[in-house]
């Protein structure tokens, strides 16, 4: 498979993904952008997990844009830089707001509990 060919199974990927889901080209990228951020999220739980589903929207994003870029060179239809920063826009809002609420979802660690008070120490008192 030549890139070209790449290009154009993706483009009709996308085409065949509206057609069956009946939703709007704006809303599938706001659910590929959450889902990208949410599976990274649940797979990578350790330190960093949210920066990193972020970075994983963030690629998914650009990738995805990248490829458009291409399709359109393909079929001479251009698109304005415009339509290109609003689709970034709608894939990356919420995961940008979940990045940035991210440290308060997670569970405070309970405190310690205080030190037992030392037996021999009260034994000497009686």
């Amino acid at each position: 498979m030549t890139f070209t060919d790449a290009v154009i199974a993706f483009q009709d990927y996308k085409t065949v993904l509206r057609d069956v889901s009946g939703l709007s080209k704006d809303t599938l990228h706001v659910y590929i952008g959450l889902a990208a951020f949410i599976a990274t999220r649940l797979l990578w739980r350790r330190r960093g997990g949210w920066v990193l589903a972020w970075a994983a929207a963030l690629t998914l994003a650009l990738g995805g844009e990248w490829l458009d870029l291409r399709g359109e060179n393909l079929r001479n239809a251009i698109q304005p830089d415009s339509a290109h920063w609003h689709d970034i826009w709608n894939t990356m809002f919420w995961p940008t707001v979940l990045l940035l609420i991210g440290g308060w979802l997670q569970p405070r660690p309970a405190p310690a509990p205080a030190p037992l008070a030392d037996e021999s120490a009260e034994s000497r008192v009686e």
